[in-house]
């Protein structure tokens, strides 16, 4: 199975990420797109799409001569740090955010896979059919709801 570009860039700063002893590394723009012979908007997709906060990474970039990548893996190593996952969460979830934020906690170690599938379950479009942006209002709170639930149930 052929693994495309953006599969392997990402594989590429994960394994950078994961030898890092702080959860966070810096990276040229421009030394990326070299390395991967690509164009560096091929760069800024990856970023906007594989390392996001639902997935638990936060990206900081400067353009220009010096510019920079500095990414981080945002930890979660207390309840606090999911509080402040679920403050962070605006007032709408699309089912994709959703996604993004339980697979996240169960890469983590918070929930478990049948938590997780029931958190997929409540918040799935076709359990919340009504139209949008409602739905998405609805399952930000569903959302919200059961994660300070686990939270709760942990101390």
């Amino acid at each position: 199975m052929s693994v495309s570009l953006a599969g392997k860039i990402e594989k590429y700063i994960k394994a950078l990420l994961s030898q890092s002893k702080t959860g966070t590394v810096e990276l040229g723009r421009q030394d990326l797109a070299r390395r991967f012979n690509c164009v560096p908007s091929q760069i800024n997709y990856v970023l906007s799409t594989r390392f996001t906060v639902e997935q638990g990474y936060m990206v900081e970039s400067r353009r220009g001569g010096g510019g920079y990548l500095r990414i981080s893996r945002i930890a979660i190593h207390s309840n606090q740090d999911l509080i402040e996952m679920v403050k962070q969460m605006e007032g709408e979830v699309s089912q994709s955010e959703a996604e993004k934020y339980t697979s996240r906690l169960l890469e983590a170690g918070v929930i478990t896979l049948r938590e997780a599938q029931i958190i997929l379950a409540a918040v799935n479009r076709k359990t919340l059919a009504v139209a949008l942006p409602a739905r998405d209002i609805i399952r930000a709170n569903i959302f919200k709801a059961i994660v300070l639930a686990i939270v709760s149930n942990q101390k």
